[in-house]
């Protein structure tokens, strides 16, 4: 391919005298500006002295920080794991009493669980239920309220479900009468002994919540951290700030918290730095999580940051006037040039650029002069070449009519001819009549969807007297869209890859339906077969040039590219195929009505 040739146009320079030029040129050279700077290197060494001192003792301060949160909670977590252990110890020797005893009813049994209740202020209850929620013995005095639903209570459905020790999230205890405390519930399924029998029920231990709330309000994390604790499912068994929680006013982000038992990370979700700590209880797959806000617990870096702010200002004062002059200097000329070039980035290319300043300015505005020149010339050979290029590419694509189709609709006339068969052929002719009339649509190509569907309703009359008893076809659309436009001649040749490719090397007989809606302003037609199907690489290559194993494509590109050049190229074709399953083409452009729809010139222009 020849190279196109490349036309210069040197601007003619005006006379100077040389000495002149060159003194002038050495007094305004970068290269002096530059050298003139070179005191501000000294703040550039300061700043970079100065950050990497706040980064080395900042990242200190950070991890010490971290390391003074992560061994609060683990405080915590040690005391909670003592306690929690003391009430697994309370309600595992209240387990042997009950199972030891002969009776559930004997005297020394409530003996002992007075002694029991006595031992401990946190201990609020004690009770054996049935598996039925029937109420057998407990803590003297305590009489059952009416509707406690207390089979769908958690704690009781976690032991008949489980064999281990359950414990609950803290709740208001509400079986007993005068009585509304909010505990902790441990229970049980065990066995204990009624009138002679061995039977089983249920064992509940109530723990006053109040000691794990006063173990967690004691956790201070700066002034704003805090401690709050979750049990497995994710639910707030204890926070500090829980009433803002229910209303909604305050948010934790607790996925990235379930999904360790021990993990410490960096926590941006609430729109500000924080360091989340997060340990386990062993015995209740409880989580402790440690709060800190990153800008409290690094107060060393603030004051380092203090310290570097006054040593910079002191640094910076005594070079701010030299910065100033010659920044503008050097920024002067530059910004008038700047100016110039947005002109023309603006597609101004008949603005002359005329800057005056440093040497290496100027000339930079006399060569970007001449590069504009050579630019406007470049763009108008462009412009000629892409409108030509167009034009071609536009009524190559839309006079692509397959002429075997013609070829073949004529020998089946003949044939039916031939048969005898006069209304089929009457039936034939006038389909094939009303397709090319259609087709040619007076010269226009945009017309309405009611004509596009009645081409393609000629066309699959006219194929399934080729391929008789070999595929069915359906054609639905809704009222509204038939009086929309669209680019002719866009169905034939989805249709036909369809029958061809699709339909005709099938055992059985295919289907075909076509239906056409309006939706949310846009135009939306599918195509759809029972056939063979793509596969992926198939639908990959198909709108993107390649040739494809079944054939060339090119019909459905140039439908592709025609409905991009009118509308735009986020409007086309989308392809949804599986094998031996069939596929589905999806046509989408803007639904337009005919006294509105973009200048039939798009085209016509260019053809």
């Amino acid at each position: 391919m020849n190279k196109p040739k490349a036309y210069f146009f040197p601007l003619r320079p005006q006379p100077r005298k040389r000495g002149k030029l060159r003194l002038s040129s050495k007094l305004r050279s970068i290269q002096l500006i530059i050298t003139l700077t070179f005191t501000a290197v000294t703040v550039l060494i300061a700043v970079i002295v100065s950050f990497m001192l706040y980064n080395k003792f900042a990242a200190t301060a950070e991890k010490n920080a971290n390391m003074n949160m992560q061994q609060i909670i683990e405080q915590v977590n040690y005391n909670l794991e003592l306690y929690v252990k003391g009430m697994g110890s309370i309600f595992e020797t209240a387990e042997k009493q009950i199972t030891a005893s002969p009776s559930i009813d004997s005297s020394l049994l409530g003996e002992r669980m007075d002694t029991l209740m006595s031992s401990r202020e946190d201990l609020v209850s004690v009770a054996v239920f049935t598996p039925k929620g029937k109420y057998v013995v407990g803590t003297p005095g305590q009489n059952m309220r009416l509707n406690t639903q207390l089979q769908s209570q958690s704690w009781f459905t976690s032991a008949i479900k489980s064999s281990e020790i359950s414990y609950s999230a803290p709740h208001i205890q509400n079986l007993f009468k005068g009585r509304y405390t909010w505990v902790v519930s441990i229970s049980k399924m065990i066995e204990y002994k009624e009138n002679g029998l061995t039977k089983t029920g249920v064992l509940l231990i109530d723990f006053n919540f109040r000691t794990i709330d006063q173990l967690s309000r004691q956790v201070k994390l700066g002034n704003r951290g805090y401690a709050y604790i979750l049990d497995r499912q994710g639910n707030i068994v204890y926070h500090p700030q829980q009433q803002l929680i229910y209303a909604g006013l305050k948010y934790e982000n607790v996925e990235p918290v379930l999904a360790y038992e021990y993990r410490s990370y960096l926590d941006e979700s609430t729109g500000e730095k924080r360091f989340i700590t997060v340990r386990t209880l062993a015995q209740t797959g409880w989580k402790i999580v440690g709060v800190a806000y990153y800008d409290e617990i690094v107060t060393t870096k603030r004051d380092l940051n203090h310290f570097l702010i006054w040593f910079l200002g002191f640094v910076i004062l005594g070079v701010i006037v030299l910065s100033i002059f010659l920044s503008w200097l050097i920024a002067s000329p530059i910004r008038k040039l700047e100016r110039t070039v947005k002109l023309v980035g603006e597609g101004d290319l008949n603005t002359p650029i005329d800057v005056s300043g440093a040497y290496e300015v100027e000339q930079l505005s006399r060569r970007f002069n001449m590069m504009l020149q050579r630019i406007r010339q470049l763009m108008d050979q462009i412009i000629y070449e892409q409108e030509t290029k167009r034009k071609g590419e536009l009524e190559v694509l839309q006079s692509q009519i397959n002429p075997h189709f013609l070829y073949n609709t004529l020998n089946s006339v003949i044939r039916l001819a031939e048969r005898g068969k006069t209304d089929e052929v009457v039936t034939m002719i006038q389909s094939l009549s009303k397709f090319f009339r259609i087709s040619l649509s007076k010269g226009k190509n945009m017309i309405t969807m009611q004509e596009e569907l009645d081409h393609i309703r000629h066309y699959l009359v006219i194929q399934s007297f080729r391929f008789k008893n070999k595929f069915r076809y359906e054609i639905k659309a809704q009222d509204e869209v038939l009086t929309y436009q669209t680019i002719k001649l866009i169905l034939q040749p989805i249709v036909e890859n369809a029958l061809y490719h699709g339909i005709e090397m099938m055992p059985d007989e295919g289907l075909i339906t076509i239906t056409a809606e309006l939706q949310e302003g846009m135009i939306v037609i599918r195509i759809s077969d029972n056939g063979l199907g793509m596969n992926q690489e198939t639908l990959k290559t198909i709108l993107s040039g390649g040739k494809t194993s079944g054939g060339s494509g090119v019909g459905v590109r140039n439908v592709n590219e025609r409905i991009g050049l009118v509308y735009g190229r986020e409007y086309g074709l989308t392809f949804e195929s599986e094998i031996e399953e069939g596929t589905t083409v999806t046509v989408i452009f803007p639904a337009v009505r005919a006294q509105e729809g973009p200048e039939e010139g798009k085209e016509e222009s260019v053809q």
